[in-house]
């Protein structure tokens, strides 16, 4: 049975931490041939968190896709927050999911019981109900260690994508999600992180941003992204980039989950932590006493984490109110600047 088998024990690393490192993805897909249509609203070149696709004057298409290795131990955990993973880049667009399919790479050698691939499908079928999307069916591959997501699609109105490339000076950042679930994972794997850290991760995953896009649409935003693999940094410093703007980031600020503080002072940073400073460097600059251990935070992976948004400042009180309500740990973590040719696009202190 599932709750027998602990996938845990078929990965090094899992979920957003598996991803390539994102600056050799955008090396090698910059010379990529891609067929420009005027339908396109939203394609690769601002590496958003989906593509947009005009239908007509009332309706846009959004289509993504998501899928990793095993994050946590349970197979039906593991099944809502792959889904809630790939469902979030709809919300992270402001969009409605209505449909979804599965992918699934699983071994056919019964190393693994099937029974486990079960619990992996119930999950994600489950987050699919509760997103209000049709689950529609998918594809299976033979596969070891085994990977799950979806492949989802939402609809926006063309004139209320939310994108990354759309940040003003003067907004505020709220982080809807406190940091922390790759340190947690790696901590859980290797025995050092306790059972109720490692749970408030599990939980935190599992989340949908579905009420979060539902609260930026109410107040008409129109910029933010959700971070995952490539970290807050990361993501960050991707909507720096494509809005020409500045992050200024208060790292005293940033929701932390339990635990996680402690397992940096062990020892315990993920290598994925590493790979997106190295990405980020280059574009970022850190205050001189900025605390080591909120850096490799600010730098650590996420699975299914929240959504960056770039709020006015008179809108603030009104959405942070709101969102604390569903999302405990939702923060105001720094605002944005004018980016200027000798300034960073983050700046984290």
């Amino acid at each position: 049975m599932s709750e027998k088998f602990d996938l845990m024990t078929t990965v090094e690393y899992g979920g957003c931490s598996a991803k390539l490192p994102a600056d050799k993805l955008e090396k090698l897909l910059s010379d990529i041939p891609i067929l420009e249509d005027e339908h396109l609203l939203v394609g690769n070149d601002t590496h958003d968190d989906a593509m947009v696709w005009k239908l007509n004057e009332e309706t846009a298409l959004i289509s993504t896709t998501d899928f990793f290795p095993p994050v946590c131990s349970d197979a039906y955990e593991f099944g809502q927050i792959a889904a809630a993973n790939a469902l979030s880049d709809i919300y992270a667009m402001g969009g409605k999911a209505v449909s979804a399919l599965n992918l699934v790479l699983f071994p056919a050698d019964q190393r693994i019981p099937m029974e486990v691939l079960h619990e992996m499908l119930r999950g994600g079928a489950e987050k699919c109900i509760e997103a209000g999307a049709v689950l529609g069916g998918g594809h299976t591959i033979d596969d070891f260690p085994p990977k799950y997501g979806l492949a989802v699609t939402g609809l926006v109105h063309p004139d209320r994508i939310i994108t990354n490339a759309a940040a003003e000076p003067g907004e505020f950042l709220i982080l809807t999600k406190a940091l922390g679930t790759g340190v947690l994972s790696a901590g859980r794997r290797i025995g050092e992180a306790n059972d109720e850290d490692y749970r408030a991760a599990i939980d935190s995953m599992k989340q949908l941003n579905r009420y979060a896009a539902e609260l930026m649409q109410e107040y008409n935003l129109r910029c933010a992204t959700d971070i995952t693999g490539f970290s807050l940094l990361g993501h960050g410093m991707k909507l720096a980039r494509e809005s020409n703007v500045c992050l200024e980031i208060d790292s005293q600020s940033i929701p932390v989950l339990p635990g996680v503080y402690d397992l940096i002072d062990y020892g315990c940073i993920p290598g994925a932590s590493f790979r997106n400073l190295s990405y980020v460097e280059s574009y970022a600059e850190f205050g001189t006493d900025l605390d080591y251990n909120l850096k490799m935070i600010a730098a650590d992976a996420q699975t299914s984490g929240g959504l960056l948004m770039c709020v006015p400042e008179d809108a603030v009180p009104d959405i942070l109110g709101r969102l604390k309500k569903y999302y405990l740990s939702a923060a105001i973590i720094g605002r944005i600047s004018e980016h200027k040719t000798d300034t960073p696009y983050v700046r984290l202190k």
